[in-house]
C-alpha cells in the first residue's frame, strides 16, 4: 500500500468513510486511527463524513465492515487492526482469517475495503509502521480507500 503522488493528492471531498478498528494491541491501533484522521484532514474531509467505530479485535473486523458496507452509507471503508506473531499458531489464524474475511466483504458488497491491519513479528515492528509521520499504515491505508472510492465512481460512470 505505497503512497505515490497520485494517491497522496487524491481527495476526501464529497465522500463517506468508516473506519473499524480493532481494541487489540489498543495502543499501536490507536496510533493507526490517529494517522487515518490525519490523512482524511488533510485530504479536505470533513469530520462528520468519517465515522470510526470499534471491535474487539482484527478477527471481528470482517463483520463489523460487512455491517458497515451493506449499509449504503459509505464510498469505501478503512479496516485497522494489528496482529503480532507469538509463540502459538494464533497469529496464523487470526490474521488470515481477517484478510480473507475483509477481501470477501469488498467483493460481496462493491464496497472497497482497505486493508490497514499490521502483521507482524514483534512490537518493535508494529511501533515503526503505526508511528506518527509519513509512513503510518493508518494514513496509508485511508488514502487506498479514497484512492479506491474515486475509481469506482469513475468505472461506474455511464
Amino acid at each position: 500500500m505505497g503512497q505515490s503522488a497520485e494517491s497522496a493528492a487524491v481527495s476526501a471531498a464529497g465522500l463517506r468513510v468508516a473506519v473499524v478498528a480493532a481494541r487489540y494491541n489498543e495502543a499501536i491501533v490507536g496510533q493507526l486511527v490517529e494517522g487515518a484522521r490525519q490523512a482524511w484532514q488533510a485530504a479536505g474531509g470533513v469530520p462528520e463524513a468519517l465515522r470510526v467505530d470499534h471491535v474487539p479485535g482484527a478477527f471481528e473486523l470482517p463483520l463489523a465492515a460487512q455491517c458497515l458496507a451493506r449499509s449504503g452509507s459509505f464510498d469505501a471503508l478503512v479496516a485497522l487492526g494489528c496482529v503480532i506473531r507469538g509463540d502459538t499458531a494464533h497469529f496464523d489464524f487470526v490474521a488470515g482469517e481477517c484478510a480473507r474475511g475483509l477481501q470477501q466483504v469488498m467483493l460481496a458488497t462493491g464496497v472497497p475495503v482497505a486493508f490497514g491491519v499490521l502483521t507482524t513479528e514483534n512490537a518493535a515492528q508494529a511501533q515503526e509502521r503505526a508511528a506518527p509521520g509519513a509512513h503510518n499504515k493508518g494514513a496509508e491505508a485511508l488514502q487506498t480507500a479514497l484512492t479506491m472510492a474515486r475509481l469506482l465512481r469513475r468505472l461506474q460512470a455511464p
